[in-house]
């Protein structure tokens, strides 16, 4: 049965969002699903943005039907009461589950979320919380459309552009395990940004730009920032789009902005001699969310009440509370995340102590604007930045007017001889957009329509231990080979020159995978004895068995590599016998990287 609707899902870390476009209509219409969802214990409502929060309810709260949705019941609560419920009991609610997937620090398919909860409280994988976020929308779809199963739909499913292969492929498994399709796409989110651009203005964009114009995509959500290089060429006098270039991970976003409130809000609270347990710690700074959305938003109040549950003898069972006003919070967000800053200035790091909490590997910089300063630097040619002519800001917190603006003055001085960068011109609807995007990149995809051209965002390395005498206590250094050019794009395959590679066969090997958004003129072969962490980031190591032939007395065989990158966007790297006997498969998904 072929597909009647595509379907886009923002499975965002602070607000998750559906929409869908009927495949028989001549032009994308792209269209909003309501989620139903708790907004109270008892009372559900529907809304357009399902906050991606999991409360761990107990049997006692689902009792008289509090917890019943139109489909069923569940224990595990998603969505506004979820959020809310972060305030008042942070030790029994997932956020930024998100993030957790792309820590690779952690075991993401282990019960570890909440993060901190003590041994009493029900826990939670990172790769269930975004599972659970899914079956959520894909419940409210089946609801909203019962003759046409998801399952049979074309979905496309967003993430970060910086993610890498274990975190995109981590997504995939929670999407199949809620139901999605096995043959959704992965789309990045900077992409779908601009495409919900393209849907909002449609052919007019071709007015808009230029050939030789350079579009930044900046986008700052609720946990990362996702920064992407645009350009516009010109192919048989038609103008198309060229992704050039993609930021690395940058774990810095509207949640760092809470906490930073949270941390001013906590010396208002120390100065009424109300010091903070830990989980009160926590609750103030989901508390500082609301707050930080009111205050900066166009029509806010110019204060706004902050207030956490007593539990000293003094306030049990009571609540206590400040007041933030609207100036310092817009000064105090304003100079800590967008301060002005040079061109050439570079983010911070702090030094690491020698012992450090697992938890989110937070940007030490909180200054966004340094990072965009480092992602220009860093994509420019002959030390020249590269300089983008039109920005498109995408994201939560480019709701607040002051951040736009802070973010153009800024370009403006860093580029003044050019006039700086101007705001791409058009509407913005900045809390749907990457869904809205995604259900038109799939319009496309089907109908036909404006691709978004360039290959793999990255250059794909195996590494390899190098031979030689054995020293104790140290490693054998590794080289890092090229497989996959930054640029490879999907559906095409190559050989990888090069000497023959030991391949350890019949036994449990651990296989190594680096990845570069920076090392533009590797090739397959490219072979480098060292690198800087700037320049490579080691993925997710593989560590498996593979088959020995059995024709095969050794467990060392020499081969050859052979990469490709596959329509769904999955890079396959074939192991192939030099002696012309035996093959073996690696495989991860790059498929948000490739060519979309």
């Amino acid at each position: 049965m072929s597909a009647e609707y595509v379907i886009g899902i923002d499975l965002g870390t602070t607000n998750s969002v559906l929409a869908y476009a009927p495949l028989g209509a001549e032009r994308a219409q792209v269209q909003l699903l309501p989620v139903p969802q708790l907004v109270a214990a008892g009372t559900v409502e529907s809304r357009t943005m399902l906050p991606s929060f999991l409360y761990l309810a107990d049997e006692s709260e689902a009792e008289g039907g509090a917890l019943d949705l139109p489909w069923g019941r569940s224990i595990d609560v998603v969505g506004e009461w979820a959020r809310r419920r972060a305030a008042e009991s942070p030790d029994r609610t997932v956020g930024a589950a998100k993030s957790w997937l792309a820590h690779s620090r952690v075991d993401r398919r282990q019960p570890i979320l909440p993060w901190g909860a003590g041994a009493e409280v029900r826990k939670v994988s990172p790769v269930t919380a975004a599972r659970r976020y899914l079956e959520h929308v894909a419940a409210a779809w089946r609801q909203a459309f019962p003759d046409a199963p998801i399952e049979q739909q074309a979905v496309v499913l967003t993430v970060p552009a910086s993610f890498d292969a274990g975190a995109r492929e981590l997504t995939r498994e929670a999407a199949l395990a809620a139901g999605l399709p096995e043959n959704l796409v992965l789309l990045e989110e900077p992409q779908a940004a601009v495409y919900a651009w393209l849907d909002a203005v449609g052919d007019r964009w071709r007015r808009l730009l230029k050939v030789g114009d350079t579009l930044l995509v900046c986008d700052v959500g609720g946990g990362t920032t996702d920064l992407t290089l645009v350009s516009v060429a010109e192919e048989n006098g038609e103008l198309v789009l060229r992704r050039l270039a993609v930021g690395n991970h940058l774990l810095v976003g509207g949640d760092n902005m809470d906490l930073a409130l949270a941390h001013f809000a906590a010396e208002r609270f120390a100065e009424k001699n109300v010091p903070l347990d830990p989980w009160q710690s926590v609750a103030l700074w989901h508390s500082c969310r609301a707050a930080k959305e009111a205050l900066l938003s166009a029509d806010g109040p110019e204060k706004h009440s902050v207030a956490v549950l007593g539990r000293g003898r003094r306030v049990v069972g009571g609540t206590v509370s400040i007041e933030l006003d609207r100036s310092s919070a817009a000064a105090l967000l304003l100079d800590g995340f967008f301060p002005r800053c040079a061109l050439s200035d570079k983010p911070a790091r702090r030094r690491a102590s020698g012992f450090q909490e697992l938890g989110l590997p937070f940007e030490s910089d909180t200054a966004i604007t340094r990072h965009v300063a480092a992602f220009l630097q860093a994509h420019g040619d002959e030390n020249q930045p590269i300089r983008p002519s039109h920005i498109l800001f995408n994201g939560g917190v480019f709701k607040a007017e002051a951040f736009r603006r802070r973010m153009l003055d800024v370009l403006g001085d860093w580029f003044a001889d050019a006039g700086g960068a101007a705001a791409l011109d058009g509407p913005h609807d900045l809390d749907h957009a990457v869904a809205r995007g995604a259900a038109h990149y799939g319009f496309a995809k089907h109908r036909g329509g404006v691709r978004i051209r360039g290959g793999t965002a990255r250059a794909y390395y195996v590494g390899i231990e190098t031979a030689g005498p054995a020293v104790p206590g140290a490693p054998r250094p590794l080289r890092a080979l090229c497989v996959a050019p930054m640029g490879m794009e999907e559906g095409t395959e190559t050989d990888v020159p090069g000497a023959e590679i030991g391949l350890v066969v019949g036994e449990p090997a651990q296989f190594r995978f680096f990845s570069s958004s920076v090392r533009k003129e590797d090739r397959p072969g490219t072979v480098l004895a060292q690198w800087s962490p700037e320049e490579l980031q080691e993925t997710d190591s593989l560590e498996t068995l593979l088959p020995a032939d059995d024709s095969q007395s050794e467990s060392f065989v020499p081969v050859r590599f052979h990469a490709r990158i596959t329509e769904l966007g999955v890079l396959e790297l074939w192991c192939v016998g030099a002696q012309g006997s035996g093959r073996w498969k690696l495989e991860f998904s790059v498929r948000s990287d490739a060519e979309t």
